[in-house]
């Protein structure tokens, strides 16, 4: 059996150029960057209002693999198949997990965008751009407090770490400026990964360069000695960090397998941060394609609800439908059942962790738009398994279609496909889940309850001062962005299925003010991971004639 990689380095792939313009985006409307990716010059594009918009998310990860990425790329090639114009809108992979646990991460099987190995590694250097405009900031903020510190910033009271694109454990917590007086000024200081970046959340939802320079001087770098917040606004650096990134604020356009049109841009994680590619992508889709798919990072509860929050709002256009991907495989190990026993056939298993399943459907039913389940097929799947789940599914009254796209690639999905596209021609309002000038303590609480399955939050005795200044300084009305592990519905990470009345620990907020939302983050939840045991970056490796293998 071909690996992902080598079904990727056999396709034949068409001159980006041809795949542009089969969605009608002109030569010169291209920056070319080789013969299979391109930046497109969309800026802040309108959207007709016969397009139609679908939002694909999941089921909680787990160990099993559910393939949302594999999916959504895999139904954009379907919608070729019944002869629709598509476009799929889709995050940049980043290096942390490319050369930790996933390895690559876009798509399997005969369900990619390619070229694989570029866009897994450093594809047009979006992620190059954010970590050094990042990081510019920083050096800017130390500096300016070795040639005086004008603006009174009290070490102590820095918010703006640094950033890194890779796992790295060692860096999250630091002491910088050692080395005496001509070596800056020693204070505790700390990394996130990239992803975890608030130019990372300003990228993707900026709507031209204008709103990107807007939003990057209102980013809270920290506070004077007498506690008043101190933005990039006053530091004087807006325009210095955002020439940093005019190249990285347009969309890329690469292409699946099977030629249809995708645009990769931005990359927040779900669980750390709002998890959606960036706005302008899925407007460029939207505005070139009557169809257009996007994927929200990690389950339903963290990037769907994220999506429809956060996201959608600043789109213009709320989705027309929403699939939910689940697989019976996680479905079974959500029930009890051992990673190494989930080829054997155990429904009494699936029947009890399809609970997490149900409580996705209902949620995103709660948003008002049409929802259809993508049952994504593996090769250990048995009938009795497939029909006990369709059957569960039905009983939410929602569709539940089997997908297999890892095998057939858009052929696998032509089922789904047509089915959204009788759901998108659904009338149905959207029905937000809070009202944006709820204060944050309701708003979170809403997310809690009627996406978790909560009952309680619970506020450090921290996050009840940081509470309290916030509402004094007007920030109490932006909306929340949880950050909370993806594998549960709770905080705690081992806690699968779907838990019932439990309390959500918020241990601090941070206000992303240039972003616009407030950042609550929960249990032990880590802006910068760590690498496994076994990283898949010693699986990979590079012949003589530049063939890379191992990249999943």
């Amino acid at each position: 059996m071909k690996t992902d990689i080598e079904i990727s380095q056999n396709a034949n792939l068409e001159h980006i150029t041809k795949v542009a313009n089969q969605i009608g985006i002109e030569n010169e409307d291209l920056e070319q960057y080789g013969n299979y990716k391109a930046k497109v010059d969309y800026s802040d594009a309108d959207i007709p209002a016969n397009h139609k918009l679908i939002l694909v998310t999941s089921i909680n990860p787990t160990a099993a693999g559910e393939g949302k990425t594999t999916l959504t790329i895999g139904l954009g090639d379907a919608f070729k198949h019944i002869n629709k114009k598509c476009a799929i809108a889709l995050r940049e992979p980043s290096l942390g997990p490319v050369m930790g646990i996933k390895g690559g991460a876009t798509g399997g099987g005969y369900a990619q965008v390619a070229p694989m190995e570029d866009i897994n590694l450093f594809f047009t250097g979006d992620f190059s751009a954010l970590t050094e405009a990042h990081n510019t900031l920083s050096a800017l903020i130390d500096n300016h407090i070795q040639h005086g510190n004008k603006l009174n910033l009290d070490p102590r009271q820095i918010t703006w770490k640094r950033v890194l694109d890779i796992n790295d454990r060692e860096l999250r917590q630091v002491v910088i400026g050692l080395g005496g007086r001509t070596s800056g000024t020693p204070r505790q200081d700390g990394f996130d990964i990239t992803v975890a970046s608030e130019l990372m959340a300003i990228l993707c939802l900026s709507k031209n360069l204008s709103d990107l320079k807007q939003r990057i001087s209102k980013i809270l770098i920290g506070y004077t000695y007498d506690k008043q917040p101190v933005t990039v606004k006053d530091l004087g650096v807006t325009g210095a960090l955002a020439l940093l990134l005019k190249d990285a604020l347009k969309p890329n356009l690469v292409q699946t397998l099977e030629h249809t049109p995708a645009f990769v841009h931005g990359g927040p994680f779900a669980n750390i941060a709002h998890g959606c590619n960036s706005i302008l992508a899925t407007k460029a889709a939207l505005k070139s394609a009557d169809y257009t798919i996007t994927e929200a990072g990690f389950g339903a509860d963290l990037g769907g609800e994220k999506f429809l929050d956060i996201t959608a709002p600043k789109i213009g256009k709320m989705p027309d439908s929403v699939v939910i991907v689940a697989t019976v495989r996680a479905l079974k190990l959500n029930g009890g059942v051992s990673k190494d026993e989930l080829d054997k056939e155990n429904v009494t298993a699936l029947k009890k962790g399809a609970d997490n399943l149900g409580r996705h459907i209902e949620n995103m039913k709660q948003y008002g738009k049409p929802v259809v389940v993508a049952i994504n097929k593996f090769v250990s799947d048995t009938p009795s398994e497939i029909q006990a789940l369709k059957d569960y599914i039905s009983e939410h009254n929602v569709k539940g279609i089997l997908a297999d796209v890892w095998a057939k690639g858009g052929a696998g999905a032509t089922e789904l496909a047509s089915e959204l596209v009788n759901t998108c021609d659904q009338k149905a309002e959207f029905k937000p889940l809070y009202n944006q000038d709820d204060d944050i303590l309701d708003k979170l609480t809403k997310i809690v309850t009627n996406i978790y399955g909560g009952n309680k939050v619970e506020l450090s005795g921290k996050a009840q001062r940081q509470l309290k200044n916030y509402r004094k300084r007007g920030w109490n009305k932006l909306p929340i962005c949880v950050a909370k592990n993806q594998y549960s519905f709770t905080d705690d990470a081992k806690k699968l299925g779907a838990p019932n009345d439990f309390t959500i620990h918020v241990r601090e907020f941070q206000p992303k003010l240039g972003a616009g939302f407030i950042v609550a983050l929960t249990g032990k939840v880590l802006t910068m991971p760590g690498l496994p045991s076994h990283p898949a970056a010693l699986d990979m490796d590079i012949d003589n004639d530049g063939k890379i293998t191992g990249l999943f």
